[in-house]
C-alpha cells in the first residue's frame, strides 16, 4: 500500500473510532448526570448509602445487553412478534431510567414508549382499557408502557380518582383482558420496580435540591410521598390479585439503579427466545454525478452560529 493509501486507511479508521465514541458518549452523558447527582447527594447527608456497581462493570454489561436487545429487535421484526412490556412502581423508582437504556440503541419505529397522560373528559367515559388498547403493538413491534392500565388500582385508587366499585371491576376485568392479549399472540411482561421508604425520601429530596430535576416533582408526587402506606396497601392488593400464570408480575429490586437496569434487561431478554437473523449484505452504490449539477451556496445568515 502506498503512502497515500495508508493515510486514507488511517483516516477511515479514525473516523470509525470517533463515531463509536460518539455512540458510547450517549450513555456517558447520562452517567455523568448521575455522577453530578451523587456529588449533590454527598452535600445533602446521604451518608450510609451503599456504593453502587462500579462503572467499568456496569458499562461492560450494559453495552453487552444492549447488543442483545438489538438482536432481539431483529428477531421481533423477522418473526412478526408483538411484545408489550409494562413498567410500574412508585414515583422515582427508576422506571424511566431502564426504559431509556432499553430504547437507547433501538429503532424507535420498532420499539416505542407509551406514556399516557391523565385521561381527558371523553376518555373518562370510554371503556377503561380502550385508550391503552390503541397503543398495543402491530406485528414486528415492541411497546414499553411507562405506567399502564395499572394506574387504576394504584394512583387512581389511592388519590380518590375512582370509586372502590371501579377498582373491583378492574380486578374482575384485567385478568381476562390480559389473557385475551396473550391468547391473541402478544408477549406480555409486567415489571414492578421496588424501592424502600428511605430511598424514595432520598430521591425526592434530591429532586427538590436539584434545579435540573425539580420539574420531575409534581404536586401528585409530593402527595404520594405522604401516602406511602396507602400506596403500599394498594400495591400489595394489586400484585396479589393480578399475578396470573399467563401474565405474572416480576419484581425488580431498584434501590441500586444500575443493578436494577442490568437485572431487568437481562431478565427481559430471557423471556423471549430469539436467535440470529440473517440480513442481506449492503453495498453502497456509486453516487450518480451529472456534469450540469452545481451546488448552490447557502446564505451565511442561515447558519447556526458556531459558538463551540
Amino acid at each position: 500500500m502506498d503512502g497515500q493509501g495508508a493515510d486514507g486507511h488511517g483516516a477511515a479508521v479514525e473516523a470509525i473510532r470517533r463515531d463509536l465514541m460518539d455512540s458510547f458518549d450517549e450513555e456517558l452523558e447520562m452517567e455523568m448526570e448521575e455522577e453530578r447527582l451523587e456529588r449533590l447527594a454527598l452535600e445533602h447527608a446521604a451518608a450510609g448509602r451503599e456504593a453502587g456497581l462500579d462503572r467499568k462493570t456496569y458499562f461492560r454489561e450494559l453495552l453487552r445487553l444492549q447488543h442483545e436487545l438489538v438482536r432481539l429487535q431483529s428477531w421481533v421484526q423477522a418473526q412478526k412478534l408483538r411484545v408489550v412490556v409494562i413498567f410500574e412502581g412508585r414515583d422515582s423508582a427508576g422506571k424511566g431510567g431502564v426504559i431509556k437504556r432499553i430504547t437507547q440503541r433501538l429503532n424507535p419505529r420498532v420499539c416505542r414508549v407509551a406514556a399516557l397522560p391523565a385521561p381527558n373528559e371523553r376518555e373518562r367515559t370510554q371503556w377503561y382499557f380502550q385508550r391503552y388498547a390503541a397503543h398495543l403493538p402491530a406485528a414486528g413491534e415492541i411497546v414499553l408502557f411507562d405506567r399502564s392500565w395499572y394506574n387504576r388500582p394504584g394512583v387512581e385508587r389511592v388519590m380518590g380518582f375512582c370509586t372502590e366499585a371501579d377498582v373491583e371491576e378492574f380486578f374482575r376485568s384485567v385478568p381476562e383482558f390480559e389473557r385475551m392479549l396473550v391468547r391473541s399472540g402478544i408477549v406480555l411482561l409486567k415489571y414492578w420496580f421496588s424501592i424502600t421508604d428511605e430511598e424514595q425520601e432520598f430521591r425526592f429530596n434530591m429532586r427538590i435540591h436539584d434545579p435540573l430535576k425539580q420539574w420531575k416533582l409534581s404536586p401528585m408526587d409530593v402527595e404520594s410521598r405522604r401516602r406511602w402506606e396507602d400506596y403500599t396497601r394498594a400495591k400489595e392488593d394489586m400484585l396479589a390479585r393480578t399475578h396470573i400464570p399467563e401474565a405474572p408480575w416480576w419484581v425488580v429490586e431498584a434501590v441500586d439503579k444500575k443493578r436494577a437496569r442490568l437485572n431487568c434487561i437481562s431478565h427481559l431478554l430471557k423471556q423471549i427466545p430469539y436467535g440470529d437473523v440473517e440480513h442481506p449484505a449492503v453495498h453502497l452504490p456509486e453516487r450518480m454525478r451529472h456534469d450540469d449539477y452545481a451546488r448552490h451556496p447557502v446564505p451565511p445568515e442561515m447558519y447556526v452560529p458556531a459558538l463551540f
